[in-house]
């Protein structure tokens, strides 16, 4: 009997953290003057600082010649097209928080959040 509850005292605690877990993914990470680095072939290229305000767009070119555009937009980066034959980082949805970053792995760029906490 002792066992039993044993395992069901552990199945519970388990279950509490994966939901204490849980709350953390889904609420994120909060950005406070976000930035977002652009990397290409590995390399960091570009550090943008994120604001609601800007809203401009340019071309990142790996060493083999391929392009994407980048968009920044009310505090949001993503890729706007690319010349790579899947186009999973223009459909890829824009983004503003450290929990994904857009990778195009045919053309060697990445772009991640680089997020701050509150203090």
């Amino acid at each position: 009997m002792d066992r039993q509850k044993t395992l069901c005292i552990l199945i519970i605690a388990l279950i509490v953290f994966a939901a204490i877990l849980g709350l953390f993914i889904v609420k994120g990470e909060k950005i406070l003057g976000g930035e977002a680095s652009v990397y290409s072939d590995g390399e960091r290229i570009r550090t943008i600082k994120l604001s609601p305000d800007d809203d401009y767009t340019f071309d990142v070119t790996n060493k083999d010649g391929k392009v994407n555009t980048i968009i920044v937009k009310q505090g949001k980066i993503g890729v706007l097209s690319a010349d790579c034959p899947d186009k999973i980082c223009v459909n890829t949805p824009h983004i503003s928080d450290g929990l994904q970053p857009i990778v195009c792995v045919p053309n060697h760029l990445v772009i991640q959040i680089e997020a701050r906490r509150p203090e």
